[in-house]
């Protein structure tokens, strides 16, 4: 089995509430890559949902040696912080969290973010306007 598809066995464990099985699993696949990044965020996530911030926010800041640029682990490092009573460090690991966000978003400021056509909302055809047989008279124009 790949570390994909054990990360993808964990992950179903999460889904379906199952946080000790995919923290055992998480767990597994780190012990033979230390640097895989999607289990170690996903590791916080299930001590998160368990209640254990103290193991979230652990786990969390693990995340963030990996990858300290990224907007995914100061959003969660904060959601973790909060939940634990720092209201300090979420605020600062929210803001980095933007920051993170401002810094991958590559349009200048005069440009519109180019967007994906497949994530649009659906548009309705535009509608045919009949133009009218004849145009009302306009008293307010000399003969």
């Amino acid at each position: 089995m790949t570390h994909q598809e054990e990360y993808d066995d964990a992950m179903f464990d999460f889904s379906t509430g199952e946080y000790d099985r995919a923290i055992e699993k998480l767990k597994a696949i780190l012990s033979q890559d230390p640097t895989h990044f999607d289990a170690q965020l996903s590791l916080g996530m299930a001590y998160y949902r368990k209640g254990d911030y103290a193991a979230a926010i652990a786990e969390g800041r693990k995340a963030e040696k990996l990858r300290p640029g990224e907007q995914l682990v100061h959003t969660n490092l904060s959601l973790f912080y909060m939940k634990a009573g720092d209201k300090g460090l979420a605020e600062h690991h929210g803001m980095q969290a933007r920051i993170s966000s401002w810094k991958s978003d590559k349009t200048k400021p005069d440009e519109a973010p180019k967007s994906d056509p497949d994530l649009e909302m659906a548009k309705p055809p535009p509608q045919t306007v009949k133009a009218p047989e004849k145009f009302p008279d306009m008293p307010w124009k000399k003969k």
